[in-house]
């Protein structure tokens, strides 16, 4: 049971995003802005099992995100893929900075996705005259990318040594 277990720790670690998403806590915000999430799991997701797994796994939290939020017809989709296929490029081996480059490329991630999300925001109220009032949401961008960025190295660094340790266990099963 615990060889099981260990063989499937992605996916019960893939379960736990939503719940963290929506779950919100609130002592882990930095100007009431929440970090985003997702990035967390993706990175070293994509970083050990490639570009192509990246663009995958991306897609699918993008759908759940998604279908999870009120807004529907805004998307996190783009962000997420192209953060999945970026993440996989990256070599495993490759040790810039340590476990700080987790946060560096969290927080480029996160700006990236944030602003993403932002241009859909501004190309759907365009011709409206209340899309001034989405230009202080620009503080909330910069907040996320800074609570991100911060936490990433932590969050990170101990889910890359679990998807390591059980990258080869899949095959035993």
């Amino acid at each position: 049971m615990g060889n099981y277990f260990k063989s499937k720790i992605s996916l019960i670690s893939f379960l736990f995003i939503p719940i963290v998403y929506f779950w919100d806590p609130n002592w882990l915000e930095f100007l009431g802005v929440q970090p985003y999430w997702p990035l967390f799991w993706l990175l070293p997701w994509s970083m050990t099992y490639g570009s192509f797994n990246g663009s995958i796994i991306g897609l699918f939290l993008g759908l759940i995100l998604d279908s999870l939020s009120i807004n529907s017809s805004l998307t996190q989709i783009p962000g997420l893929v192209l953060c999945g296929i970026w993440f996989g490029k990256f070599s495993i081996s490759n040790n810039f900075v340590g476990h700080f480059r987790f946060g560096l490329i969290c927080s480029i991630a996160s700006f990236f996705c944030g602003s993403l999300y932002f241009f859909q925001i501004l190309i759907k109220y365009w011709s409206d005259y209340t899309i001034f009032l989405y230009l202080p949401s620009i503080k909330n961008i910069f907040a996320q990318v800074f609570i991100t960025g911060l936490l990433a190295p932590l969050f990170c660094s101990l889910l890359f040594r679990l998807f390591q340790a059980s990258k080869g266990r899949d095959k035993l099963i």
